[in-house]
């Protein structure tokens, strides 16, 4: 039997939940129309459990940025990103899984100073992970804060557009996808012509001259032409070459921020156009 002392984890979406005796009886981020619970009903596991069925894997993405993903995938199937910057390491995004070997190998390249969580489907395990590294902080934005499970002292709920964690190194609340919907804006990536960490708020999509913009992905629930818009203009004022999605092959290597801003218009343009 279960001890006060476990924290299950939501199987769909990944989220670690508060010690209790019992599973909870749902997964509110995932009952919200934004996620879904699956077909077979409402599962849970635990950090122990994946860490006998599942590995991390690791791969430099460009120079300083490096991606950490599950094999094979759990939940949403998100991979993590490594920010290294002079000021420190910075977690952007957060996985389930965090074991010996990851600790290891991020602790070699000089821990964490810090992590940043787009939205609440990628909160996952990130008490665990801050705690792994010295009670790192979790930056998440104020806006989401409804949607933690596990409260903790290290999460620092910031508030308004924008928050510097370092040099070159920005948080900017998008929304969209979520109140609190935050990318971080890397000026330094990709020889100085700048990148963006957009998650999934900014999507990129099987295309990589585009990306798009949705309430729900996986309930195909739109975003109205307005937030699209606002989003667009939130991200004019930044220089970026690069963005990196959430997932592995999901980047847009060159001309990121034409690709973001064409997106966009072709996104409004089809709201507004009558069906043929």
């Amino acid at each position: 039997m279960a001890d006060e002392s476990t924290h299950y984890i939501c199987s769909t979406c990944g989220t670690q939940f508060s010690a209790s005796a019992q599973p909870p009886s749902t997964c509110p981020i995932c009952a919200d129309e934004r996620q879904y619970i699956g077909a077979g009903g409402q599962a849970w596991t635990t950090l122990e459990r994946l860490r006998r069925g599942h590995r991390n894997a690791y791969a430099e993405i460009e120079p300083g940025l490096m991606g950490i993903g599950t094999m094979p995938e759990f939940a949403i199937g998100q991979r993590a990103l490594l920010v290294r910057t002079r000021e420190g390491n910075y977690l952007w995004d957060c996985i389930a899984l965090l074991d010996a070997a990851t600790i290891a190998i991020v602790n070699a390249l000089g821990g964490l100073r810090g992590i940043a969580i787009s939205h609440p489907h990628y909160y996952t395990t990130m008490v665990e992970w801050s705690r792994a590294f010295g009670d790192a902080p979790i930056y998440l934005h104020a806006g989401d804060r409804e949607w933690v499970m596990r409260d903790d002292p290290a999460i620092r709920y910031w508030e308004g557009e924008r928050k510097t964690l370092a040099d070159g190194l920005t948080l900017v609340r998008c929304g969209g996808h979520f109140t609190g919907g935050t990318v971080l804006h890397w000026a330094h990536a990709a020889d100085g012509r700048g990148a963006l960490l957009s998650g999934d708020i900014v999507q990129v999509v099987f295309d990589r001259r585009f990306v798009s913009f949705m309430r729900s992905y996986p309930n195909l629930v739109p975003l109205p032409a307005s937030e699209v818009t606002r989003i667009a203009a939130t991200l004019t004022p930044f220089a970026f070459d690069r963005v990196y999605g959430a997932w592995w092959d999901r980047h847009v290597e060159k001309d990121g921020k034409a690709a973001v801003m064409a997106s966009a218009e072709r996104y409004v343009r089809a709201l507004a156009e009558p069906a043929s």
